[in-house]
């Protein structure tokens, strides 16, 4: 593209925007480009994503702008549902169907109880070593770089959680699993490992991210969604927006008086003569606008975790 062109297009003007889309990624793009793509389209002068997904895997992939990114990080560690599918006896270096093949063996006859007693123990807490092409860092650097420049580098396991782990499909093959689980937890791990204990190795061919916590039965939008919206001016563009107040929807509310209001919107901390319970809360105004994520312990006392500056309703 000339210099000219490129004066001639039009500068996209940001500007401060605050909530969450629940965006649909697309097949063949990084979380980060699907949430440059949306930024673009929102014209939001601050985002973030939740959590990548690579740019193998589609579904859901919450993406956060303005007040909302402070909630990234809680979202980040949140459980989460997929649907996976994995290819018996080859192993790839990526353990997905984007890498080269390493090794190839024959798949034995499984029926589903050898199946099962394979999935059984990667179930649970466990401990799983994750992909060398992944975006962890050593070093200060992701592994990734490394093992793209031949690093050989030694990756320490570490302990996730898998809340489920079943087969519910089969053809020649090839497996499709329900999975769901904590934060950290790699699914094209999973498919590694499963693949080692049926004796023939495995890797990763598809995978779809269903749901995250809160949102469970999410109203998921594509990039081709977004673009129409944008097509039809800015009040259906922001319909796709949820609230910032939406990434809080699975904790208790508090309501606070004027008084106690004040002393959060200032970060002062805050004790509660009538608390009855603890742990995390999402503090809200009297007149409704949320104010803080907030953690309570059990003499009420009220520690901010994140302060919401949202701009009146």
């Amino acid at each position: 593209m000339s210099i000219a062109l490129k004066n001639r297009l039009p500068r996209i003007v940001f500007r401060d925007l605050h909530g969450i889309v629940l965006l649909d990624k697309p097949l063949g793009l990084s979380s980060n480009q699907a949430l440059q793509a949306v930024r673009r389209l929102l014209r939001a002068a601050k985002g973030g994503h939740t959590g990548a997904l690579d740019p193998l895997a589609t579904g859901l992939l919450p993406l956060c702008f303005g007040e909302a990114t402070k909630l990234a990080g809680s979202l980040l560690g949140a459980r989460k549902a997929y649907v996976a599918e994995c290819r018996l006896g080859i192993t790839t270096d990526t353990a997905d169907r984007e890498g080269e093949i390493v090794q190839q063996r024959p798949v034995p006859v499984l029926d589903e109880a050898i199946i099962e007693a394979a999935l059984a123990p990667l179930r649970g807490r466990i401990w799983q070593v994750p992909p060398m092409y992944s975006a962890l860092k050593r070093d200060g650097e992701r592994l990734y770089a490394k093992a793209r420049r031949g690093e050989n580098v030694e990756v320490p396991p570490r302990e996730v959680e898998v809340h489920r782990l079943d087969l519910f499909g089969r053809s020649a093959d090839t497996l499709q699993l329900q999975v769901e689980c904590g934060s950290g937890t790699y699914v094209r791990s999973l498919a590694v490992d499963l693949g080692e204990r049926l004796g023939c190795g495995a890797h990763l061919t598809a995978l779809r991210r269903l749901w995250v916590e809160p949102f469970r039965e999410p109203d998921m939008l594509t990039l081709e969604q977004l673009q129409q919206a944008a097509g039809q001016g800015d009040e259906a563009l922001l319909a796709c927006l949820l609230p910032v107040a939406a990434g809080l929807a699975q904790l208790p509310t508090l309501r606070l008086d004027d008084a106690q209001s004040m002393a959060i919107s200032r970060g002062q901390p805050i004790v509660l003569a009538d608390s009855s319970g603890s742990g995390r809360c999402a503090a809200y105004a009297s007149d409704g606008a949320l104010l803080a994520l907030l953690e309570l312990d059990e003499q009420g006392r009220a520690r901010i975790l994140r302060g919401f500056n949202l701009p009146p309703a």
